[in-house]
């Protein structure tokens, strides 16, 4: 029987093809939904917000989930970054996608909780091993 020890011992192994193709496609389904988010949020008082944050949950926990660590919320919450801070600002013509209203507000902060909050409770690998609690 031998011990692993904490992940976080663990030496740092080069990562998969597949699994940086995924974290690519997360970056890209992120920038997705953060501007759709951004068109949605507006639209509907209340509920385009909520929509527009659900979205953006669902693509931060189900990127974490599908690919079992926190890389896969921290690579979709990226992209929608990428995407919200780029249509922040204004074109020369004076075109915008983001009033100075609350709900904008509510979207930028929010959507940044959320990606907090979903690489927080994201899976984390477990290391294989024998079982860690005592007399088993």
């Amino acid at each position: 029987m031998t011990d692993r020890g904490s992940l976080l011992a663990q030496p740092l192994t080069r990562p998969s093809a597949g699994r940086i193709a995924a974290h690519l496609g997360l970056l890209l389904l992120g920038a997705v939904v953060g501007a759709a988010g951004a068109l949605v949020q507006s639209a509907w008082s209340p509920g385009g917000l909520l929509l527009a944050l659900a979205g953006a949950a669902g693509a931060f926990l189900g990127g974490s989930r599908a690919t079992g660590g926190r890389g896969g919320a921290l690579a979709p919450a990226a992209g929608w970054m990428i995407a919200v801070v780029l249509l922040t600002t204004s074109r020369p013509e004076g075109d915008f996608v983001f009033a100075a209203g609350v709900g904008s507000y509510l979207f930028l902060l929010g959507g940044m909780a959320v990606a907090v909050i979903c690489a927080t409770l994201g899976a984390v690998r477990q290391p294989g091993g024998p079982a860690v609690r005592l007399g088993k």
